[in-house]
């Protein structure tokens, strides 16, 4: 499938803040057929916001038959251009991530969604993925309950409550406020009994040393807790970063990255591309054979 590469600014104004987000648009064409129709996804970036390898993977989730929308999270503080996967630009994207606010991270998801449904070729049907930063934003983003389907790849800063600005790192399993705005004690809202449900695919690398085991066992325990449909793949020999195709420092792993990939195709596909039609209870009780 052919893809046509465009952006959009989109205004926010999080914290009273105002500033101009570029979303990024990978959108699949199919010759002959200008009014064919996709569901749209929204592809959070890793902290160094939309570069060569988030873009080569947008082009991929696009040419499957997707509209794919890729923000660049750091309009708050300078403009769309990616940073450098050098010292300097991982400080940059490492002290933006902590001093941009929940609440403008917020804004960013919901805007980009309200502009893929404002497209004419969108379906309607909206996921979410991304990478990093990116794959805790896209678990977040699932909390809106417009996204049906949220693959997310080794979600940083979920397990200690550290995305946006924090007091100090907390990986408790209770919430240590009732309002608590952190994506941990939100996961509530996934509770797969809803409506319209998200279900949620979790991907990690068993040597993630951002995320380490008793990050992700907690992340999975409250996944269950709160009733969520989500599934949990944890890759032996993967590192943080296995997907990044470009100055990983030797973490890329491409068979991992295509058995991932494989999954997002299976999640997106059953629910964003089939007329599933409105949920009735679950999957009943399962049957105990061999």
């Amino acid at each position: 499938m052919l893809i046509k590469e465009s952006f959009a600014d989109v205004q926010t104004a999080a914290n009273d803040k105002e500033s101009t987000m570029r979303i990024f648009l990978f959108h699949p064409t199919i010759p002959g057929y200008p009014n064919a129709r996709f569901p749209g996804v929204v592809l959070f970036s890793e902290i160094y916001q939309v570069t060569g390898p988030v873009a080569r993977f947008a082009r991929q989730v696009a040419g499957q038959g997707y509209i794919v929308a890729a923000p660049s999270s750091y309009h708050d503080f300078t403009g769309p251009e990616a940073l450098a996967y050098d010292v300097p630009g991982t400080d940059k994207g490492n002290e933006w991530k902590i001093t941009k606010t929940l609440e403008s991270y917020d804004e960013d998801s919901y805007k980009t969604v309200d502009y893929l449904l404002s497209l004419p070729t969108c379906t309607g049907r909206i996921g979410s993925t991304g990478m990093c930063l990116g794959g805790h934003l896209a678990l977040r983003a699932a909390l809106d309950p417009r996204i049906t389907a949220s693959v997310c790849y080794f979600p940083t800063d979920i397990h200690t409550r550290t995305l946006g600005p924090y007091t100090a790192p907390n990986s408790l399993p209770t919430s240590p406020s009732p309002t608590s705005n952190h994506t941990l004690d939100l996961l509530p809202r996934l509770r797969s009994h809803r409506d319209a449900s998200c279900e949620v695919s979790l991907l990690f690398g068993v040597h993630d040393t951002h995320v380490p085991d008793a990050g992700r066992d907690l992340i999975r325990l409250k996944l269950r807790e709160v009733g969520a449909t989500f599934s949990f793949h944890e890759f032996a020999w993967a590192q943080h970063a296995f997907i990044r195709d470009e100055l990983s420092k030797g973490r890329y792993d491409p068979a991992v990255s295509r058995a991932c990939f494989e999954v997002l195709l299976e999640v997106f596909g059953r629910v964003l591309r089939t007329e599933l039609g409105a949920r009735k209870g679950g999957v009943g009780e399962v049957e105990h054979v061999c």
